[in-house]
């Protein structure tokens, strides 16, 4: 491990992200998240198995057509109908439902699988009633609210009114009259469930875009607040000792010498607002290693929160929240641990209150007599606030960081 703060900071932050992306296109490339449409051939090829599960109630019909129960030509178009009816149903279906649809594309699938529900159930029997069930289905998939609940409706008291003609189907109609129903209603449910999940995500991206809009305009601010004055002196003092140089030096000299004062402390107010936008702290390093941590697969405990009234000033903070990213860093990359357990703690010492962090693994580290470059560079960084370091094997078996960091006396 390298001591450069610089270093570290560059080697932490895409190595989160690396390991969080990984992550998430391990579980995310097979599936298709909900209230997004297929990205990708893979996706597709998923979401089209899902739908085609459900394929498998037309196991009637398709019975009824194999066991030569028609006549040649009306198995044929038993078989057309039934293939052109299942094509309908997977183009409306397999329509990303989280935005509305174009109302042409909808009313003409929708057309086709009522009409061939109603003429294959009253020419071929009553097998083929379950088709009224997909159509329920598609109804509650693809049209609004208001209209899908009284489509399932009529499409129900169609299957009624069909199967109620067919003296063959009165025994088994309430077997599809429930699954018609409750399966148009559920899939306008998860129809508005998939709308308002795309609204999220939007709400989402929206607020993250905003907040670097923010951010953006903060710096912005902070720089034209830091420079502004600076520079115009600078531009104004430059004009003036370029004046006064031919025929007086000396005031042009000190025009001169201004100068270097004005941009020196220009410079020295620049690197003071770096050093405070790179600052570490705690809630952010904490939130960090609970990404980091879940991403490499480890059973990570630690602080739900910390406490904005710590008592540690910001040199203070920063210390620990290196500690706690090094630490981190260690435990994802070299110890192998299945758990991690960080802990925030303030104590009273022979020497004072002091701010303690702990961050214990179960994986194959160890403590040792002599400390690493990392460590080392860490030990120095909280000498310099007065705080120490701890390094040792740990309860869980692994390694234990302790990090104290002194705290202000309170009367």
């Amino acid at each position: 491990m390298n001591t450069v703060a610089d270093e570290r900071w560059n080697r932490w932050t895409p190595f989160a992200s690396r390991m969080t992306a990984n992550a998430l296109r391990e579980t995310e490339a097979d599936r298709v998240s909900i209230g997004q449409a297929p990205e990708n051939r893979q996706q597709a090829v998923v979401k089209l198995l899902w739908i085609g599960i459900w394929l498998a109630y037309l196991g009637a019909p398709v019975s009824d057509l194999v066991h030569d129960n028609h006549t040649l030509f009306a198995d044929i178009v038993g078989w057309t109908g039934l293939v052109v009816f299942v094509g309908c149903y997977l183009v409306l279906v397999f329509r990303n439902t989280s935005k509305a649809m174009i109302a042409r594309e909808i009313l003409g699938p929708l057309v086709v699988l009522v009409a061939l529900a109603l003429v294959l159930s009253l020419t071929l029997g009553a097998a083929w009633l379950v088709l009224f069930v997909y159509v329920a289905v598609g109804c509650g998939a693809v049209l609004p609210g208001r209209l899908a609940r009284w489509a399932v409706l009529g499409t129900v008291l169609l299957l009624l009114a069909v199967g109620s003609i067919t003296e063959a189907a009165r025994d088994f109609l309430p077997a599809l009259l429930v699954p018609a129903l409750l399966g148009g209603f559920a899939m306008i449910g998860v129809r508005q469930l998939v709308r308002t999940t795309a609204e999220l995500r939007q709400a989402r991206a929206t607020v993250a875009q905003l907040a670097a809009n923010e951010e953006r305009l903060r710096l912005a601010r902070d720089l034209h607040d830091l420079l502004g004055h600076s520079l115009s002196l600078i531009t104004l003092k430059s004009e003036l000792a370029g004046r006064m140089l031919p025929d007086h030096p000396d005031k042009a000299a000190r025009e001169v010498a201004d100068i270097e004062r004005v941009s020196r402390q220009a410079l020295v107010d620049v690197r003071e607002a770096v050093t405070g936008y790179r600052r570490p702290t705690l809630p952010g390093e904490l939130a960090g290693a609970r990404t980091a941590l879940t991403a490499a697969g480890v059973a990570a405990r630690l602080p739900a929160d910390v406490d904005a009234d710590h008592g540690l000033d910001a040199e203070g903070e920063a210390a620990l929240a290196w500690a706690l990213r090094e630490a981190v860093t260690n435990v994802v990359r070299h110890s192998g641990a299945d758990r991690c357990t960080v802990a925030l703690t303030r104590r009273e010492t022979l020497d004072g209150p002091v701010l303690e962090l702990a961050v214990e693994d179960d994986g194959q580290g160890g403590g040792g007599s002599t400390y690493g470059n990392g460590l080392t560079g860490l030990s120095e960084r909280l000498s310099d606030v007065g705080g120490t370091l701890d390094a040792r094997p740990g309860k869980l078996g692994g390694f234990a960081l302790v990090a104290r960091v002194p705290l202000p006396s309170t009367p």
